[in-house]
């Protein structure tokens, strides 16, 4: 089943048009969820699709502070990272402002924090918000850690995970579109990203069907 398309240039909400939307005027994609949403996957596939490049905003984050995000957390703790956070994704932001089109994704904390919400609000960008239920991200996040050996710096126990996804969501239901990823591939979300976004190949936005 593919989410109800919207009209481009206004927010949209779970599949909904939402009232009050801006016309979105950078080509920007950005994508927000929480912890195994798939946000990297998904980004990828997005940007292969559309012929535009992709970035991890948290490997930005190591790259600028020449260390790892759990080393990050670990040495100097959440606050330090949030710092971290929002430099990179202003400076990434503005990069956008010169008209280049990009897919990014974002950590699962960034779309929480109310000045990051507000870069994004300057820089119109499309937000999507990736959904799931609780047990598989958290599934999702336990097989990775597990096959990875990577330490998730917030991945404690499922009653833990549960409250943080939680309090989370309210702030990630605000995103521009709401993208359910409950049994569908990756490419398979990432076509119905760009459909209901009207976005095709080269940045061009393709007409509705």
């Amino acid at each position: 089943m593919k989410p109800d398309s919207k009209t481009v240039g206004v927010g949209v909400r779970g599949g909904k048009v939402a009232p009050g939307g801006e016309q979105r005027t950078s080509k920007a994609v950005v994508l927000i969820g929480f912890m195994g949403a798939g946000k990297t996957s998904v980004g990828r596939a997005l940007g292969e699709r559309l012929g535009w490049p992709f970035e991890d905003l948290d490997e930005r984050i190591e790259r600028r502070e020449r260390r790892t995000v759990p080393e990050i957390f670990r040495d100097s703790g959440e606050a330090e990272f949030r710092r971290a956070e929002h430099e990179a994704l202003s400076e990434l932001l503005g990069e956008l402002q010169a008209g280049s089109e990009q897919v990014v994704a974002l950590g699962g904390g960034a779309f929480v924090q109310k000045q990051n919400v507000h870069l994004l609000q300057v820089a119109r960008v499309f937000t999507v918000f990736l959904d799931a239920d609780v047990e598989e991200l958290w599934r999702r996040c336990s097989r990775q850690a597990e096959q990875l050996g990577v330490a998730r710096p917030l991945l404690g126990n499922l009653g833990s995970f549960r409250k943080l996804c939680e309090a989370r969501r309210r702030h990630y239901r605000k995103a521009s579109f709401t993208q359910k990823t409950g049994g569908r591939t990756v490419k398979k979300i990432a076509a119905e990203i760009a459909h209901a976004l009207g976005l095709s190949p080269s940045g061009k936005r393709g007409k509705k069907q």
